[in-house]
């Protein structure tokens, strides 16, 4: 393995299906933790209150996952990411027998028919994959009618939009499930809460994925609330850890804080993209699943654990069998 992390992923390795079907619970699935110069240890993640101290503070994502692709008879319309003229970013994608595969096709002033009788024009690519497109109705209305859950090759079948959602998903507008939160269950919020551990809220939609080739992230919206900005501020004068539980989470956060390390409420659309070279100023700890390799998300677990420890924890991983993507194990990296 690399400093870059450029591993092979063996298929075996991708989870399929959600760990309930597998006979396991939400807070049941792996958890690997990495502390600095540590040798990466083996949890459940029902663990975690364990793991953390009181006065430490979790940070969570209420995004609410969207039913993001509709299904034409050879196309599928993914999409990710309102704008705010009120256009969407949706990405083409082909129907194949296991789920999709990218399109290249689509023109600029191109009208897509659509079920229910809608109309999508394409107006122009925002990125060799994304196209910005307007649909003649409200777009979350229509997905609720018409949509399903984004679905990748590596799962197998349908899933109920209930499985992709966490137990925080408050507002919808997340093209694809804040995957990080899955494991939270009432009950381990609960023991969090007993074990002096704060959680507060704050609020990124996700777009689509870019499973076949990673590139870097583009603008999401956001929002962090003053009431959230309080208490990591709070936490980190106190001497907690911040952790974020999702990549989205440090992304809003890390938008949000000055030179100074102070978080204020901030909301709009961010393209803030984390890496090692920028460091982090509002965080000390990240609750993440596992990434692929060269995945851009693995520069910002750089930036929080360290080249190092990183390596060390995707080794273990790798050589233990942690389950990766939506529904596989999860990873709690802390600085200390």
């Amino acid at each position: 393995m690399t400093a870059a992390l450029d591993f092979s992923l063996p298929p075996g390795l991708s989870a399929h299906e959600p760990p309930e079907a597998r006979g396991t619970a939400r807070d049941g699935v792996r958890l690997l933790v990495s502390r600095g110069d540590r040798d990466p240890s083996h949890h459940r993640f029902h663990d975690l209150p364990s793991l953390l101290d009181p006065g430490d503070l979790i940070v969570v994502n209420n995004s609410a996952t969207l039913p993001a692709a509709v299904r034409l008879d050879r196309l599928a319309v993914h999409f990710s990411t309102a704008r705010q003229d009120g256009t969407w970013l949706v990405e083409l994608r082909r129907r194949t027998s296991k789920a999709s595969e990218p399109y290249a096709g689509g023109e600029p002033g191109e009208w897509l028919p659509m079920p229910g009788g809608a109309t999508l024009r394409l107006l122009g690519r925002e990125t060799p994959r994304l196209w910005r497109a307007v649909l003649d109705r409200d777009v979350e209305a229509y997905l609720r009618v018409h949509g399903v859950p984004i679905r990748y090759s590596y799962v197998e079948r349908d899933w109920p939009i209930e499985a992709y959602q966490t137990v925080f998903a408050t507002v919808p507008g997340s093209a694809e499930m804040p995957s990080a939160a899955r494991p939270f269950t009432e009950a381990l919020v609960t023991a969090l809460v007993s074990r002096g551990v704060g959680i507060a809220p704050i609020t990124l939609h996700t777009g689509v994925a870019s499973p076949e080739k990673d590139e870097p992230p583009y603008a999401e919206r956001y929002e962090v609330p003053a009431s959230t900005a309080d208490l990591v501020n709070l936490t980190r004068r106190n001497g907690s850890r911040v952790v974020a539980a999702g990549t989205t989470v440090v992304r809003a956060l890390e938008t949000a804080v000055d030179a100074a390390g102070v978080v204020s409420a901030s909301r709009g659309w961010t393209g803030h993209v984390v890496t090692p070279e920028g460091g982090v100023r509002a965080v000390s700890g990240l609750i993440t699943g596992l990434h692929e390799p060269r995945s851009s998300h693995l520069m910002m677990l750089t930036a929080i654990a360290g080249e190092g420890a990183l390596a060390r924890a995707y080794e273990e991983a790798l050589r233990e069998s942690y389950l990766w993507h939506e529904f596989g194990d999860t990873h709690l990296i802390l600085q200390k």
